[in-house]
Order: C-alpha cells, then structure tokens, then sequence
C-alpha cells in the first residue's frame, strides 16, 4: 500500500507549521511505502503540485495535514467545499496565500460538484487518535482557506479519476511554543497540542489503513 502524505510549510507570519515538523517525523511504516510531500501555503501551485504527485505515484491513500488553530483536538475532516475565501467570517481580515493571491468566494473547480465527502474511514481514524490518549474529533467545515482547497482538489482527482483512491484531510492544533507567542502578543484565542501528541496520533491514523 502506498501512501501519500502531506503537509505545509508556515504561512501567516509564523515560522513554524506543526504539519510540516509531524511530516518529518512521522516514522516509516513497515508494511506500507510512505510518500511525504510538502506544499507551499498558496492556491494555485498546490492545485498543480497535487496533479503531478497523483500521476506520479497513484497512491492508494492520500491524507493531507493542516494547521487550524481553533481547534483544540486534532480534527479529522468530513467534507470539503468548492470554494476558495481569505475573507474572515465577520468581512473584517483578509488572509493572504504565501503568494499574496487574495480569492474571495471563488469557486474551485466550475465543473466539480459543490462538496466531497473524505472517503476515509473518518470515525475509525478518530478512534485510532484516542486510543493512543491524544484528543480526536470529527469536523464538518475544513473552512475556506488553502487546507480545503487541497482537500477539494484531491477529492475532485479522485472522484473523475481515481476510483479506487482514497483521501481525506486532518488538522492540527498550534504547537504549544505558537501559542505561548500569541500570549505575548495579547492575541490569547486558540488552543496548543504537544508535538509528540499529534505525531503519535498522526501514526496512529496511519496505521489503521
């Protein structure tokens, strides 16, 4: 079995990304080929890099990872939308890509369908978060930002082309030395998750495929 996993470099200012450091040191599975790929933080280069990792390896899994930190469990997606928004909820922030692209309810792809659904095994993998003792939950918004639009354009490839692929997204809390910055700088809103945890959960995910 081959299994593709990703994560992104930091974005927003930070100079970490807990998904890229759990990348690097989640360990190589023995019964399975483990293809790590880091993506760069911007719509469009994702959308591109994505098509040539399917065509090039066709894996039987792919499982993206992502840093959301309102969350305070790691979240194992549902369902991802056709849109691309940096707009904050309440019209005030605009959260640039890393390439300074600014796409404001924009669909992502005119002849996909309005939402997919993780053909994961959603409920199993949160689960398999638990059992190992780190908080694991089921989310049904992967928000707008450029972790849904990696969920959806995976899930557009397989749904057209992959029949027999499976993919799927999680996030993951701040580490806890983000949040401790964000103290200091009076912004206290989100939560924080020990490396060691959300990489023990994150092989814990692995290992139930």
């Amino acid at each position: 079995m081959k299994i593709l996993l990703t994560a992104f470099e930091p974005f927003n200012g930070s100079s970490v990304n807990p998904s890229q450091l759990i990348l690097e040191k989640v360990t190589t599975l023995e019964d399975k080929i483990l293809i790590k790929e880091l993506l760069p933080v911007e719509f469009e280069k994702t959308s591109i890099r994505l098509k040539q990792l399917l065509q090039e390896y066709e894996p039987d899994i792919v499982l993206s990872l992502g840093q959301a930190g309102n969350r305070s469990e790691i979240c194992v997606e549902r369902v991802a939308i056709n849109l691309n928004n940096v707009r904050s909820s309440d019209g005030k922030k605009v959260l640039a890509d890393n390439a300074g692209e600014t796409p404001v309810d924009k669909i992502i792809k005119t002849d996909g369908a309005t939402a997919y659904f993780s053909n994961l095994p959603v409920w199993d993998m949160v689960q398999a978060i638990q059992s190992v003792g780190v908080k694991g939950a089921v989310s049904y918004s992967a928000g707008t930002y450029v972790c849904n639009h990696v969920m959806y354009t995976v899930l557009y490839e397989v749904t057209k082309y992959y029949p027999n692929m499976k993919a799927g997204f999680v996030h993951v809390p701040f580490l806890l030395e983000q949040w401790k910055e964000k103290q200091k700088n009076g912004n206290v809103q989100g939560y924080a998750m020990e490396l060691e945890d959300m990489v023990r959960g994150i092989e814990a995910v692995l290992k139930i495929f």
